[in-house]
């Protein structure tokens, strides 16, 4: 545990460096360094404590290390997005570029998965998810049901499914807009597979149920 611990701490201040000194981000806001990260310091101890009062652990010694392993992930998304955003956007249509772009990313989610694994069960990690990514899954989810009165239970599983693929990918994206938009995409995906199954919506919309177009 602390060698993993170690580790992420060295990628995060590798990837700080490669960020600088967040000028772009104090340009944007009018502050100065020092309150740009007093202000997001703030922001996501609120969001980590938004998933810790979902996942109501007792143990307060299991609840540090989750707090602390959500907010370490937290600081690495964001030092790596600030390192990498222009070269994604520098690097679209090149695939092989993108791929080594993404690459440290990958490494990243997938340490922070394996690292809540030591503290939390599979479905309090699905909590953890979908509280990053504002509860997408599910209310997209309902939206299909209630546009396609007609789902299998083999269609509703591969929606799921998709869906679950977005949740996975937005839980990396470096904000609100970015994540919506991972899920935008998988709609795109969701919506040719019904239609390749030839599953078309109803014509009136259940009333008071999302749409997953919202």
């Amino acid at each position: 545990m602390k060698r993993s611990l170690f580790i992420i701490t060295i990628a995060l201040f590798a990837l700080l460096a490669l960020a600088g000194k967040q000028k772009s981000l104090a340009a944007d806001t009018n502050l100065m360094p020092e309150p740009v990260e007093a202000n997001y310091t703030r922001a996501i101890e609120g969001r980590t404590a938004d998933i810790l009062k979902v996942l109501d652990l007792t143990d307060t010694n299991r609840a540090a290390m989750v707090h602390d392993i959500i907010m370490t992930q937290y600081r690495l998304l964001r030092a790596w997005h600030d390192a990498n955003d222009a070269k994604r956007k520098a690097a679209q249509g090149d695939t092989n570029g993108a791929a080594q772009i993404h690459a440290l990313l990958k490494s990243l989610h997938g340490e922070f998965i394996a690292k809540l694994s030591t503290s939390l069960k599979p479905e309090q990690i699905e909590k953890v998810k979908d509280k990053m990514t504002y509860g997408k899954v599910q209310f997209t989810f309902a939206g299909y049901v209630a546009q396609y009165p007609d789902l299998s239970d083999a269609n509703k599983e591969k929606i799921l499914e998709l869906l679950k693929q977005a949740r996975e990918e937005a839980m990396d994206g470096g904000s609100a807009e970015e994540k919506t938009a991972v899920f935008q995409r998988y709609k795109g995906k969701i919506n040719n597979y019904l239609s390749a199954q030839g599953i078309h919506p109803a014509k009136t919309k259940a009333a008071g149920r999302p749409s997953p177009d919202q």
